[in-house]
């Protein structure tokens, strides 16, 4: 017998099965794809956000912000912050919020916006200061359970929660707080 075809012979008898021992215990046990951890991350990222919301044609909200996530479930964040323009019918700015962050819940159509919240009514010459406030786009509402500095032309008004309408031209302060002014 020839040296090359016993040596072929050889590694074929105890080198393969070998291999195929080696290869099918290096995989390892399989998992269960239903049990295997899900990614839960923004699907979509997109930066200089300029967002428009109409009705009947008419412009009503301009959103904008340097970065907006989105995800899977519809919700998205602004880790960025948010500016929100308020527009009247002829398209006339009547208010504006800003903040340092935002998210917004698809299920509710809201948004949560915090950190250096501020909200003025151009019209009345009011300015909002909170941490934190919610906007609910469908009651055309803005709500929150912390503290708030109300600036007027005349005073400044204090307090814990409010509750307004979106445009912040209607306001009420929950918990009222400080020194207020009286007129008779």
């Amino acid at each position: 017998m020839h040296k090359g075809s016993l040596y072929r012979k050889l590694l074929f008898a105890y080198a393969l099965p070998g291999l195929l021992v080696l290869a099918v215990t290096s995989c390892g046990p399989t998992q269960d794809p239903d049990k295997e951890k899900k990614y839960t991350g923004p699907i979509m990222e997109t930066a200089n956000v300029h967002t428009l919301y109409s009705d009947s044609a008419r412009v009503k909200i301009k959103l904008n912000s340097p970065l907006q996530q989105q995800f899977e479930n519809g919700d998205g964040i602004y880790p960025k912050g948010l500016d929100l323009t308020f527009l009247d019918d002829q398209g006339r700015v009547t208010s504006t919020l800003r903040s340092n962050y935002g998210k917004y819940d698809k299920g509710t159509d809201s948004y949560r916006v915090r950190g250096n919240v501020v909200v003025k009514n151009l019209e009345k010459n009011q300015t909002l200061n909170t941490e934190e406030l919610r906007w609910d786009k469908r009651k055309q509402q803005i709500k929150t359970d912390k503290f708030v500095k109300i600036r007027t032309a005349d005073e400044i008004l204090t307090g814990t929660g409010l509750e307004a309408n979106q445009d912040f031209s209607r306001y009420k302060i929950l918990k009222p707080s400080g020194v207020f002014s009286v007129k008779q």
